[in-house]
């Protein structure tokens, strides 16, 4: 067994798990992590947990130690000296006439590696930019060219539900979703009301989808015909709050009809 905690940094949603180091850690507290682009300050997200060996995502890194004043004053000086590194990118890819939109900078705690996040609609190629920002900052540097919904990520904004983006508050990774789970929740297929800010589909289908598939376990089909209790006709949609389905018979007349328990098409 493990015991591991889940961090967060300051230029990402995620969650990374790191072994406790045999450290008393609580949650909320900061600290100093080794991740494989070298020393990283965070904060812990959560509890202690226990994690079985067969569930560890090798390689698993340990937590250092607890940060200390100086330490929070250095990721304090690293922000700012990041905000600037970010402005000098700018400035260095119109130059080069690179078409690509900055998102975000951040330095490696120990200041090894300076790491910027970028859209871009093609293929960049950012080996001169590279080399600039290298001969500026004297460190590694690593230009990322991220997706829309990486930078509905980290940009942030309102979704078409009046809320903060969940991918910005508190979803930690992107899972799959289809037209189909829209379908399957009967939402109309307009683009303007299932895709989201990024103008990719909106994470939220995924939310409710397996309820739906649930729910529909015991209703004929849309769009087949059956026969009961003296009906027959095409069914044309299904009421799952009313637990009903709506039958057109061959004169056009609509019947609804509740649905039994595990009734079958």
């Amino acid at each position: 067994m493990y015991n591991v905690v889940g961090v967060k940094f300051d230029n990402s949603n995620r969650l990374y798990f790191f072994d406790i180091n045999n450290l008393e850690i609580k949650r909320n507290e900061k600290v100093i992590v080794e991740t494989e682009k070298g020393l990283q300050f965070g904060m812990v997200s959560t509890e202690i947990r226990k994690v079985e060996e067969k569930d560890i995502a090798y390689p698993l890194k340990k937590i250092l130690r607890m940060a200390t004043k100086e330490d929070i004053k250095q990721n304090l000086v690293n922000k700012e000296q990041s905000e600037k590194a970010l402005e000098d990118a700018k400035r260095q890819a119109t130059k080069l006439g690179l078409d690509m939109h900055f998102i975000g900078a951040a330095f490696t705690f120990d200041k090894n590696q300076l790491i910027f996040n970028f859209v871009a609609d093609e293929r960049v190629d950012f080996r001169e930019l590279a080399k600039k920002l290298a001969a500026i900052y004297k460190t590694r540097i690593e230009l990322r060219q991220i997706g829309v919904r990486d930078k509905a990520k980290e940009v942030g904004g309102i979704g078409p539900c009046g809320l903060f983006l969940c991918c910005n508050t508190f979803l930690t990774d992107f899972d799959s979703v289809s037209i189909n789970m829209a379908k399957n929740q009967y939402i109309a297929l307009n683009p303007t009301k299932i895709n989201g800010i990024c103008g990719r589909l909106l994470c939220c289908l995924k939310y409710e989808d397996d309820q739906y598939t649930e729910m529909k376990k015991n209703y004929p089909e849309v769009g087949i015909y059956i026969k009961k209790d003296n009906i027959s006709g095409k069914v044309i949609s299904h009421n799952l709050f009313k637990k009903t389905y709506t039958v057109e018979c061959s004169d056009k007349t609509l019947v609804e009809l509740q649905v039994e328990e595990n009734e079958s098409n």
